[in-house]
């Protein structure tokens, strides 16, 4: 089995989240410059969008990076044609099973890495051609699946016979040996590079994840099968109570219609989705990208074994 490293080309075994809407260009430049794998992540974005971010990529770093497809995005089928147009090196994949479009991107030597939420999707994904698999536990933040990373990440690596990442709930060194210890081979992290200083994102958004205690994330889109992590306000706490009043689904998509741009653009306190993992509440300062991945892996004694 190739080491995480070997696969991404990169100093260190970590995976940018593709945050919609956050993974942009000098995210996912940044995170490759300081030895990561950076990801755009396309979320809603059109072709001509997401050629721009990878092309933008490339001006600020010669590493290697990646694209983070959503498969329920209406422009899903162009973009699994765009990467391989622009030269992208890794996909990694969430919202729908990537087997229809592996062959092709193994064709033009792309690496294929779905993110799963469970054992039988990462079987899945894996016969139909995987390189590898994200394995995101329900800590994390965005849309999330309902096993915890702690359950999860042993079943999927006992599963499968292909490198496991695992996702959600991991923000220093300790998390990085937790996860090692628990059968994967690398780390994704997104909620502790939103207190980054080159992430582009409100400086609101920031400060919310900061200030967050442990218990400052709330599940809402339960009732809609969409179940999305954010950080509490007025808006969350809104929406949770017309849930449990039985308003119809209708009108809670429609509360929260535009309400990720408010957060990562606006920095709308009240009436944003502050997509944000349960770590939040140990993420205490802004830091360079640079910093943040120096300090998860230098004090990590997995990584430091293995690469001794």
């Amino acid at each position: 089995m190739k080491d995480i490293t070997e696969l991404f080309h990169t100093k260190y075994p970590l995976i940018q989240g593709g945050m919609a809407n956050v993974a942009t260009h000098q995210l996912a430049a940044a995170v490759s410059n300081a030895g990561g794998l950076g990801l755009i992540g396309c979320g809603g974005w059109d072709t001509d969008r997401v050629r721009e971010e990878i092309r933008k990529t490339k001006e600020l770093t010669d590493k290697p990076f990646g694209v983070n497809i959503m498969l329920m995005s209406p422009y899903a089928q162009a973009l699994t044609d765009l990467v391989i147009e622009e030269g992208v090196s890794v996909v990694t994949t969430g919202a729908g099973n990537p087997n229809p479009y592996i062959e092709k991107w193994h064709e033009a030597g792309i690496t294929v890495i779905p993110v799963v939420p469970s054992v039988a999707l990462a079987r899945r994904v894996v016969r139909g051609g995987a390189d590898a698999v994200v394995v995101e536990g329900t800590e994390a933040g965005g849309h999330i699946g309902e096993l915890s990373t702690f359950a999860l990440v042993p079943q999927v690596a006992d599963a499968v016979d292909v490198p496991v990442v695992a996702a959600g709930g991991i923000a220093d060194y300790r998390g990085v040996d937790a996860a090692f210890a628990l059968g994967a081979k690398g780390i994704q992290v997104g909620t502790v590079l939103l207190a980054s200083k080159e992430c582009p994102v409100h400086e609101n958004y920031k400060q919310k994840i900061i200030k967050a205690k442990d218990t400052d994330t709330i599940v809402t889109g339960r009732e809609t099968k969409a179940p999305v992590r954010v950080l509490k306000n007025k808006m969350a706490k809104k929406y949770m109570q017309l849930s449990r009043e039985g308003v119809d689904l209708e009108t809670l998509e429609r509360m929260t219609l535009g309400s990720l741009s408010k957060a990562v653009e606006e920095g709308d306190v009240d009436q944003g989705s502050f997509m944000a993992g349960q770590i939040s509440g140990l993420i205490k300062e802004l830091r360079p990208v640079e910093d943040i991945l120096d300090s998860l892996f230098t004090n990590s004694r997995f990584f430091k074994e293995i690469h001794s």
